[in-house]
């Protein structure tokens, strides 16, 4: 089985490829965050299909709507926590301050 991605310390990226990845709003209701994943799930699948079938509008219209959930479950858009801290959505670990966290996992 592999390994869980790493997520940061303070639970608000998780790292692939050396990038860090905005983690949902932990905040958010359990039956709140499943449907948002379900039509989150359900608009990927339709983008997939919509390329498919040559169909651009229908792309756009796809990935509309996974933006949309994105947002909703705060991995895009205004950052859920109430620190002040920036949000490093899709920038690289090594040039953010998870870069020792980071570098430390590797060397364990």
């Amino acid at each position: 089985m592999a390994s869980p991605l790493p997520h940061t310390p303070d639970g608000r990226y998780f790292v692939v490829r050396g990038r860090l990845w905005r983690l949902s709003n932990p905040a958010l209701p359990a039956a709140t965050r499943e449907t948002l994943v379900g039509e989150l799930m359900a608009a990927r699948r339709d983008v997939a299909v919509q390329r498919r079938a040559g169909n651009a509008d229908g792309v756009r219209d796809a990935r509309t709507r996974v933006d949309g959930a994105k947002r909703a479950l705060g991995e895009r858009g205004a950052v859920w926590w109430t620190d002040g801290a920036p949000d490093l959505n899709r920038r690289l670990v090594k040039n953010t301050p998870y870069a020792t966290w980071f570098d430390a996992l590797s060397t364990s």
